[in-house]
């Protein structure tokens, strides 16, 4: 089986306490003749932030930058800087963002990075962002640099921060891909195949756009190519992903030897919103119903209903299927649609997927089904069935001053992200269905405002851009993300 590595995206505003100030920031990681490095690139929203007017009679924002790495609380690398707005002749035509690429020289090894930005025209007390980050580049094995994700490029006339491999690349600072937006371009490196391969020997190097819930590949978004082994190859491409339908997707980067191995790989979580895709279903009918278990499966009610109870596991093209299939009365394309979904899942038995299935979901409707909901519809079922049962769940109904909620906690979540949790909460107090508040799982609804929210039966913030609740009598809020029970 293959090993996903998830390289973590950053996508968080940072706020001050004077003034919101937005930025977004991603990493990545390369190797280099110097050795491995870590690179930032950090995107600032112009209307964020204060203008001051220069002695030439425009106008430019600064904003100050501390990055540091630590490893065991002992500082191994940092940076502390300015960084300047383009200078614009009028503040009010400021909805532009100006960007930041930063290296970091650092051994293997891993950090515990932490970055602090503030409006130095505005100023306010920075508020911190701390991430683990892991740099792995064996010596003698292959294995491949970081995605980065690119928006746009050219041929370099001279060495820069952005250059590699003879092209500047302007980077791209976040994993998601807005309807506007039909390309993605990316930059990756393979180090080493020349440590296990004969001088002129070919390998298969692969690219390829997967849904992020099964790992099922889109043909429509896959390339292969042969390479001759080098120190360093290099992949510089990208897909049209204009009929790429919304969702949550892996790229994944692949080497293969020519008994089709896997050598070497890279994941990279895309989100993607597109309701105007047109994407091709045909990949998903691979497979008749007939003589199955489904043929039983006459009733179009019951059917679709079948169908509808798969959405919480359902891919991005999945979803973007059921949504008009569910609208039908062709119960033979149903029974089919139905049957692949649970082949692609479990190919020797689909119907002993479905059965396990089927009792999930009669669980999360007994557990969080409401008057109007299907558990299955509900946030707290749609979580449940995508990712199992939580390891911990610390409920509290009756706080004083925060709404009734709930924090789930996840050891391990698809056998990649580790310690990730979910705050659900009930805002209307009488329906009893709970809503997704917040979560640091990739993939999911992430609100740093979270305890704000959670608390705004009863407390008003002095600032929009606060975060932090303020700590009243009975409040476990903290008690319970920090040490779920």
């Amino acid at each position: 089986m293959r090993k996903i590595l998830l390289l973590s995206i950053l996508l968080l505003p940072f706020l001050s306490e004077a003034k919101n100030l937005w930025a977004f920031m991603t990493y990545s990681t390369f190797n280099s003749p110097e050795g491995p490095y870590i690179e930032t690139y950090l995107t600032v929203a112009g209307n964020s932030v204060k203008y001051l007017k220069k002695d030439n009679g425009k106008f430019q924002a600064t904003v100050n930058v501390l990055m540091t790495f630590k490893q065991t609380a002992v500082i191994k690398a940092f940076k502390k800087y300015e960084l300047n707005s383009p200078e614009i002749d009028d503040t009010t035509k400021n909805t532009f963002e100006f960007l930041d690429e930063q290296r970091f020289l650092v051994p293997n090894g891993s950090y515990d990075f932490e970055l602090q930005i503030s409006d130095k025209n505005n100023p306010g007390k920075p508020n911190p962002f701390a991430q683990a980050v892991t740099v792995d580049f064996p010596a003698e094995k292959p294995s491949f640099s970081g995605i980065q994700l690119v928006d746009s490029y050219s041929k370099s006339e001279s060495q820069k921060t952005i250059t590699k491999s003879g092209y500047d690349l302007v980077p791209y600072v976040y994993n998601y891909y807005p309807p506007k937006d039909n390309r993605m371009i990316f930059y990756c490196e393979l180090y080493n195949m020349d440590k296990i391969l004969a001088p002129g020997q070919k390998f298969i190097l692969s690219y390829f756009i997967e849904s992020f819930e099964n790992q099922m590949k889109f043909n429509e978004f896959a390339r292969v190519k042969t390479e001759v082994a080098k120190p360093v190859n290099v992949i510089l491409s990208e897909f049209n992903i204009e009929n790429l339908p919304s969702g949550n997707y892996n790229l994944v980067v692949e080497a293969r030897d020519q008994k089709n191995l896997v050598i070497a790989s890279q994941t990279l979580f895309i989100k993607r919103s597109n309701p105007n895709a047109k994407p091709s279903f045909e990949e998903m009918f691979t497979s008749s119903s007939a003589h199955t278990f489904v043929e039983k499966m006459t009733r179009l009610d019951t059917l679709k209903e079948f169908i509808s109870c798969t959405f919480p596991i359902s891919s991005g093209l999945e979803r973007s299927y059921m949504r008009n299939a569910l609208k039908s009365t062709d119960v033979q394309r149903l029974q089919d649609y139905f049957y692949n979904f649970w082949e692609r899942r479990e190919k020797e038995n689909p119907e002993h997927a479905w059965l396990l299935y089927k009792e999930q979901v009669k669980k999360v409707q007994y557990n969080f089904g409401t008057k109007i909901k299907k558990g299955y519809q509900t946030d707290r079922g749609r979580v449940y069935l995508e990712y199992g049962p939580p390891n911990t769940r610390s409920t509290q109904y009756a706080e004083p001053n925060t709404y009734p909620y709930e924090i789930w906690q996840y050891y391990t979540l698809k056998q990649t992200q580790r310690n990730k949790k979910f705050v659900f909460y009930s805002p209307d107090m009488a329906t009893s269905d709970f809503f997704l508040l917040h979560s640091d799982a990739i993939g999911e609804y992430n609100n740093p405002s979270w305890r704000i929210d959670l608390t705004s039966r009863s407390y008003a913030p002095k600032d929009l851009g606060d975060t932090q609740s303020i700590n009243s009598w009975g409040n476990m809020t903290n008690d319970y993300w920090d040490l779920p029970n």
